[in-house]
């Protein structure tokens, strides 16, 4: 049995060092951190290609259909997102697990069983729902959004609604199969830049929002018929039992699919309900001007996001074989290193807040406050690390729906009070303080019920850093604004924030953990490891 006695406090960062698995202890971290890098940064890569070609999207949609537009189709994806949590059944989340494990023990009818009992369930369910949503939403778009105007586009989002019900489902089954990189290239490398020609080229014929959402639409059937090609190539051949697609799910599958469903509905509570106060007591141009600013904030947390699609699998199984101390020390180090590598982007997207929305036109300018308060919030969530998986994957998923459920209610709660009072500044102010109490709950359970926290001394190496950083953004916001546009200041202001934050993070030193990562990226590019030991 592995002794984990160190990890319940670690204090220093020999706590790390002093590990009583010897040099093997080494080996593993590296072999982790190898495979965690590669899939993440894959992830991370086509993260950012995605992002930053939305948020140019983004402006140009801005400055084309205006605020209202833009808000008009912010409520149309919360109708759809609510309705779509009740017709996926968790089956998504359920395809990670499932497959994978289907895989590992050579279950292959099984296997092949879910994939089209899975997919006929979605086919069946989205078809029923949409017709009831044909039906109820004109009905939702007058008495409840009070906004006439979404009763025109329905039929887009309904089918909106059933491609992104299956092509969620094949790409979690991707991610069964371990294959998240081919994924990638699918959803975000093929996926993104095709709906944004096709609703540019709609647009400009003169669809308007129509044309938008059916670029949208169409780029969602190619990335569907890729995707399925995808999974019946990796997908083993069928052998002598057959399995009709109307016998039942295992009873395994259909309870974690349930479960899966519930926490889908907390989080839906926890990232909506903000949009559906906005839209209940403000107006749709509000709505969009506040889903603008919040569709910035989610870019906060990118790398602590590609961390999570690897990082989740590796704690299942290192805490199934006990082998907490190794868990602890990626826990810690992934945990550092996505605080260290958010710090320059949320100095970035707070300073620079009424450029950045500023960018989108002169009616968003309003939303910065929003993008501030939120920012905030997403650099806690990423300075707590992978805390809720850790909760989800090792076994303590009770704890995790009870702090769900408890902050969902709270939200609720916050946002009746608030919204009404301080409009979309009062959603951000909602949205941020549960993300903030979420996250710091979900920690004291990780502390509590696993001895684990992520923080030791080499944590105060980040402060000089950050302290530079922050300083050469003052100044660069200082005596460059107005000299360049929005977007170049922008932009430099990012590499500026960066390399002031690497160049004295390398100057003050680096504890082993992160020699052995950044050694191991150094050989990948072929060079040579002597500056780690100056910093030794």
């Amino acid at each position: 049995m592995l002794r984990t006695s160190i990890v319940k406090e670690p204090s220093s960062d020999e706590t790390i060092l002093e590990d009583p698995l010897g040099p093997s202890a080494d080996a593993s971290f590296r072999h982790q951190m190898g495979h965690i890098s590669r899939q993440s940064s894959v992830f991370f890569i086509g993260t950012v290609f995605t992002t930053a070609t939305g948020y140019l999207f983004k402006v140009y949609l801005a400055r084309v259909l205006g605020a209202e537009a833009l808000g008009i189709y912010a409520l149309g994806m919360t109708i759809i997102g609510f309705v779509g949590l009740f017709n996926a059944f968790g089956l998504p989340q359920s395809a990670v697990r499932f497959v994978a494990a289907y895989c590992a023990t050579g279950r292959t009818e099984q296997l092949r069983h879910f994939l089209g009992r899975g997919l006929f369930l979605l086919l069946f369910s989205n078809l029923m729902l949409g017709g009831l949503l044909l039906l109820a939403g004109p009905w939702i778009a007058i008495h409840f959004y009070r906004t006439p105007e979404l009763r025109k586009y329905f039929g887009l989002f309904v089918l909106l609604m059933l491609l992104g019900a299956l092509t969620t489902f094949l790409g979690q089954v991707l991610a069964g199969y371990k294959d998240v990189a081919r994924r990638t290239v699918i959803t975000n490398f093929i996926g993104t830049p095709l709906a944004t020609v096709l609703s540019v080229g709609l647009i400009v014929w003169g669809l308007g929002l129509r044309g938008y959402i059916l670029g949208q639409v169409l780029s969602g059937v190619a990335v569907l018929v890729l995707l399925g090609l995808a999974v019946r190539r990796l997908t083993p051949p069928a052998q002598n039992i057959r399995l009709s697609i109307f016998s039942p799910l295992e009873k395994q599958v259909v309870s974690f699919s349930a479960f899966a469903l519930g926490v889908s509905l907390l989080e839906f509570l926890m990232a909506q309900s903000d949009k559906v106060l906005i839209g209940f007591y403000l107006n749709a141009r509000d709505v969009g001007i506040y889903a603008v600013a919040m569709g910035l904030v989610s870019f906060v947390s990118i790398v602590l996001q590609s961390v999570n699609q690897i990082f989740s699998p590796a704690i299942a199984d290192l805490h199934a074989r006990g082998d907490l101390a190794l868990l602890t020390r990626l826990f810690q180090t992934l945990t550092k290193w996505c605080l260290g590598l958010t710090l320059p982007l949320g100095a970035v997207m707070i300073i620079f807040a009424p450029v950045l929305m500023h960018v989108f036109g002169r009616d968003f300018e309003a939303g910065w406050p929003v993008l501030v308060v939120g920012t905030i919030g997403q650099v806690v969530n990423c300075g707590v690390g992978s805390v809720g998986y850790l909760l989800l994957m090792s076994g303590h998923q009770r704890d995790l729906v009870r702090i769900q459920t408890v902050m969902a209610v709270a939200m609720v709660a916050l946002g009746l009070l608030l919204v009404p009072k301080w409009g979309i500044l009062g959603a951000a102010i909602v949205a941020a303080v549960t993300n903030l109490a979420s996250n710091l709950w979900y920690l004291w359970e990780v502390r509590r019920k696993l001895g684990m926290s992520p923080y030791n001394r080499s944590y105060f190496r980040l402060l000089a850093p950050f302290a530079v950083t922050l300083l050469v953004l003052l100044i660069e916001r200082r005596f460059l604004f107005g000299f360049h546009s929005d977007l170049v200041l922008i932009a430099t202001a990012l590499v500026a924030g960066y390399v002031a934050f690497t160049g004295i993070a390398l100057l003050t030193g680096l504890d082993p953990d992160d020699r052995l990562i950044l050694g191991a990226i150094w050989l990948r590019t072929g060079g040579k490891l002597s500056f780690l030991g100056r910093n030794a």
